[in-house]
């Protein structure tokens, strides 16, 4: 998903009013905490993302956003590359991803792998990226 950051909007504590939002709203599995909102959604300016994937190897590819993003590992063991740097992350882990730093990360296993991706923006706004660790030489 790629957005443009234009049309930000600003959102006053004045201004909100409650908001809820449903599974059927945000989730893409019945069961699993996948998929995500958009703060749009709800009046705010953080956006949330939950990901889950049971395969190792597997996860977010290479990829840049103009806002700081930060990551809470829920659930198993995943390898992030944040710009140069290279973490293993565990559960109960929360890692930053600074804006403008290209990102990525995949579980390592064993078992599943649940994170919450909480972006600093009122809407996803992505640019995917070539990443240089597949590039061909």
């Amino acid at each position: 998903m790629m957005l443009n950051a234009e049309n930000s909007t600003s959102y006053s504590a004045e201004s909100r009013q409650p908001a809820v939002l449903h599974r059927a709203d945000w989730a893409a599995h019945e069961q699993l905490w996948k998929g995500y909102f958009q703060g749009e959604d709800i009046g705010t300016g953080v956006t949330v993302l939950f990901y889950v994937t049971d395969d190792v190897g597997v996860g977010p590819r290479w990829h840049v956003h103009p806002y700081d993003e930060i990551f809470i590992v829920r659930t198993g063991n995943a390898l992030f590359t944040i710009g140069d740097k290279k973490i293993e992350a565990k559960a109960g882990d929360i890692l930053l991803g600074p804006a403008n730093i290209p990102h990525k990360y995949h579980s390592t296993g064993p078992g599943r792998l649940e994170t919450t991706d909480i972006h600093l923006s009122e809407r996803w706004i992505q640019t995917n990226l070539d990443d240089p660790e597949l590039v061909e030489n």
